[in-house]
This record gives structure tokens, sequence and C-alpha cells, in this order.
């Protein structure tokens, strides 16, 4: 990773806390949303619906020019219209799914959407690979409880003019969303939370990572709070603690403290030894006789010993001095395929030094508010970092992230890409625990693609536009077919409405096509009969109303 990269994360960390500051002003508290087909109009092409029978609420009968446009504002400047709708859910809402919804059991397995059956959670736990997802806690599913159609998320952070305007620069602070749910009685943020742990166990994760932004007001309580739904949902779900030193200003004292205090928590992760585990982020920004001196405090006033695993941006010039007081080593890594190549040598690196290794593995990465993006090429960047885990012989992996909305690199179920790269991931996840690939039991196709192509200048007003961060893979325009296919066959598809035919080997195969306006979907013929199709509910459109290059997935099997 580049120093560049490393400090844009940085500094992504003075924007959120502004933006928490205002939303503490309006008196919003936090949460997540969850699973159910929905057709969302945020900003760039409206999504067509892709569940026959269904009518949307407030939008026209038939597709026209401005319904598909997510959010076509007509006074981008003063007051802002949303034309038709800014959110449809195109879905009959829920109140959130049970535990049995979600939840697998520990000695059987299970079949569902996944193109594999995926292993028990006892079988998967029992593995010495783990594997968490970092959690952060400004973006939850929702931040208000209030109908998706006028939420926080909807107002202020999708829409250009949110917030007073302060993101309208470019084009609002958010791409994307968590999937809406409808409003919920009671503690709907401890309800949230306890959603978020079954999704995420229910893929075959061991705990979450949790970003430390604070130890006071709205972040430290939805940490505490996420906490506590873990140990009500699945007490074998856990919790690391992530003090983000780009953020947290405590002395070591203080720290201690609020550390010991999570870690009365039986969900806080212990290893089999007992010693809690901490992974501080940009652990280099404190010095090793800091670290030492925190971790004193932990064991003589507290009695908590620590395994301590630290997420480095700048590994190879830290790991050195570390070591005597690490059992472990991360960085934070790359989004990108051009920046994954060192991932070996820092799995070499840390296991000559005696330490085990926690690899990023990533999707993508754009920040509409720092004006960069990173080229993911579709899929190809979960996979590498995900097969390079494996052929590397990590010993941890840490999804970066479950669910940093403003960096674009979420892998929680949302509006754009509903459960498809934690499907994915899933696949890769068993793997990397059991030592083998599983066994293709179903068809299952992923669509992947932008909604506009890279270089398209968006017409809504925007002034501050992405470009790609130095060093990251040459910026493409295609829609990629990932296909998990248990024999040969044919893929029929349709790109922007152009007929593609090709032949799909057994196993895992991406085919790619270039990007072009209009609609795609594709289905897998074998024998004459289609297995399984899948169709984008996103339309591709060369002039965008706003610039959104994260690349939007769709399922098969959901």
């Amino acid at each position: 990773m580049t120093i560049a990269h490393l400090g844009s994360r940085v500094s992504r960390h003075d924007e959120i806390q502004h933006a928490l500051l205002s939303r503490r002003r309006d008196k919003r508290a936090g949460e997540r949303s969850r699973k159910g087909r929905v057709l969302y109009l945020t900003y760039g092409p409206t999504p067509r619906s892709a569940i026959a029978g269904r009518s949307l609420p407030g939008a026209p009968a038939t597709p026209t020019a401005e319904s598909n446009q997510m959010i076509s504002f007509r006074k981008w400047r003063g007051t802002a219209v949303l034309t038709a709708a800014l959110l449809i859910t195109a879905s009959v809402a829920t109140t959130g799914p049970s535990a049995a919804a979600v939840a697998r059991p520990t000695g059987s397995t299970v079949e569902g959407p996944l193109p594999f059956d995926l292993p028990a959670t006892g079988t998967l736990r029992a593995s010495d690979k783990k594997v968490f997802a970092h959690y952060f806690t400004p973006y939850p599913i929702s931040l208000d409880n209030k109908e998706s159609s006028a939420d926080y998320y909807t107002r202020n952070y999708l829409a250009p003019d949110g917030e007073s305007g302060k993101h309208a620069a470019y084009g609002g602070l958010l791409r994307d969303r968590p999937l809406p749910r409808a409003p919920l009685s009671g503690d709907y943020a401890f309800q949230d939370m306890q959603t978020e742990v079954r999704t995420a166990a229910a893929a075959g994760l061991d705990g979450f990572t949790v970003d430390m932004l604070s130890l006071t007001s709205t972040n430290w309580t939805r940490l505490k709070t996420l906490v506590k739904a873990a140990e009500s949902v699945d007490p074998g779900f856990v919790i690391v603690p992530m003090p983000d030193m780009t953020s947290l200003t405590a002395d070591a004292t203080t720290l201690a403290a609020s550390l010991a205090e999570l870690a009365a928590s039986k969900s806080v992760y212990r290893l089999d030894d007992g010693r809690m585990v901490l992974s501080p982020f940009k652990a280099e920004a404190k010095s090793v006789a800091w670290w030492s001196e925190l971790i004193g405090i932990l064991k003589s006033e507290h009695g908590i010993e620590v395994a301590f695993v630290p997420t480095f941006l700048n590994f190879s010039a830290n790991a050195s001095a570390f070591a005597p007081i690490s059992f472990g080593f991360s960085n934070w890594g790359n989004r990108s395929p051009a920046g994954q190549s060192g991932i070996t040598g820092n799995i070499t690196k840390a296991h000559g030094l005696g330490k085990i290794w926690m690899q990023p593995v990533s999707v993508q990465d754009e920040r509409p508010n720092q004006s960069i993006y990173d080229e993911a090429l579709n899929t190809e960047n979960l996979r590498t970092t995900w097969e390079k885990s494996i052929s590397g012989g990590a010993d941890w992996v840490q999804l970066t992230t479950w669910n940093d909305f403003s960096e674009g690199t979420q892998f929680t179920p949302s509006v754009h890409n509903d459960h498809a790269y934690l499907d994915i991931s899933s696949y890769y996840l068993t793997w990397f625990k059991t030592g083998k690939a599983p066994a293709i039991v179903r068809d299952t196709l992923y669509l992947t693609h932008r909604t506009q192509p890279a270089a398209a200048k968006p017409t809504g007003g925007q002034t501050k536009l992405m470009a790609p961060r130095s060093g990251t893979s040459t910026p493409r325009d295609s829609v990629e077919i990932l296909s998990f296919l248990t024999a040969a066959a044919t893929v029929n598809a349709s790109i922007g409405g152009t007929a593609k035919t090709y032949a799909a080997k057994a196993g895992v195969q991406a085919q790619l096509y270039p990007l072009a306006p209009g609609a795609n979907k594709a289905s897998v013929i074998r024998s004459g009969s289609a297995t399984a199709t899948v169709t984008s509910p996103w339309q591709v459109v060369a002039s965008p109303v706003v610039q959104d290059l994260q690349y939007h997935a769709v399922s098969s099997g959901r």
C-alpha cells in the first residue's frame, strides 16, 4: 500500500466526525438494514424492476428518460426537488429477520442461495483460520429508524444537497447504503446490530474487528451495543477491538480502562490461552513503548493479558520494531489488483518473525469526498485478495470493510450489491478455512458492472470529480459475468441490449464484455434449459446525473 493511499484513509475520519456532529445536532441515533428485494432510487441511472408483477409506488408505468435517473434534480442549487422519488422500496418491508431466517444450525449443512453448500457453523469455527470483517460504527443499518424514503441516509448522505448542501460539490457523501427496512418498535439500534451479527455469522464469518473512533458519545455507544448484540445472538461470534489511532487521543490509562470495560463481555475475542486480541488501526501512530505501557496497564490494573495484532499503514517499516510485543501483524492493504503483488511477501515476512498474519480482503474503494477511487476491475480485486490469502498461507483474514460506505468498500448487504460480494466471499472463506475449494452444486451467476463509463461527466452540477488513485489498475468499462457451474454450459447474455453467447467451463470463470448503455442479463443454458438467470436492476447510462464509480452487483441465487 502506498503512503498516499493510507493518508486518504486517515483524512476520511475527520470528515466523518464532522458528519457525526451534524447528525447529533439533528438528534439522530444509529443502526443498520437487512434483506428484501428493493428497487432503490439514488443518484445516477435508475434501477429497473427485476421483480415481475410488482408495481413501484410513485414510479412511472413505463420507463422514461427522466425515470432512468435515480435522482434527477430539477434544481440542484437552492431548493432541491427530487423527481419521482428519492427511494422506492419494491418489496414488502420487514421488521428485520428472525434468528431462524439468517442463522445456520450448528450441526448440519444447509442449502441456500450459494453455489455450494456452506459447512455448518461448528465446522467453520473449528478451523484455526479466522475471518473477520471491519465494522465502522458511523454506518449502521438505520440512523433514525424512519422510513427509508425519508430517513437520514436518503435525505442527508445520498442526496447531493444533503446536510445543508455541504456535500453538493462531490454529489453527496455516499453512493450506496445498507438495505432498507421498515421502522422497528423498541430498541431499534440493538435489533439492527443483532441482524448484522446474524448476517455475518450466516456468511461464515467469525466476528467483527470494530473501529474504535472514540471512547464516548455515539460511536462508543454503538460499539458497546454491538458487543451486547453479539452476546445475545451468538456468543461464538466475536468482537475484536480496533482502536483507531487516527482518531483517538486518549492516554494509555484511559484507553486501557475502556478496553477493560469491553473485555468484560465473553463476546470480545480471546485466544485459547485467555489473551484478549487487540488490533489497533494505524498502530505506528504510537511508539512501541506507548503500546508496551498500555499492554502493561491492562495486565497489572485489569488482569487482562493481550495478544497484540497491530494493523499498520506501513507494515515493512514497522514490523521489526513491533515484533517483540506482537502476536501477529496486519496491514490495511490496497483495493486494486495492481496493488496486490506484495501479499505473499508480507505473509512470509510475518511468519519469518514468528507472527501470524491477518490479510485484508477487499472489493473496491471509491471516495467522492476525497475525489479519488481505486479500479477494482469488477470482482478481480476481490478474487485476487482471497486467492492470495489462501495460496500465501495467511492465518486470518479481515474483510475491509463490512460497512464503511464513505469509502465504498462495503461487504454488508446493500442496495447496490445486495448479498453478492458477501456470497462470493463465503465460497473463498470456506476454501480458506477447510483447505480445499468447495464443490459447486448449484449453477450461479454474479453480474457486476458500473452504471456509467469511468470517464463520464455528470450533468447534475457536481464540481469535484473522482480520479483514479496513483498506481491503481487502469480503469476499464466492462460487464463481468462470474459463473460458478456444476458442469460446462452455454451462457447467453444481453449486454446493453446486444446478444452475447459463450461456452463456460465447469467451476469458476469470469467473462468480460464492454460496458454499453442499457440493461444487462445472463442465463446458463444446459441441455436446452436455463439453470440460472441473473438480471441487473441497474441501467447503464452514458450521461449520469452524479458520478458513481462503484461496481454494482447482483446474483442469480437471490
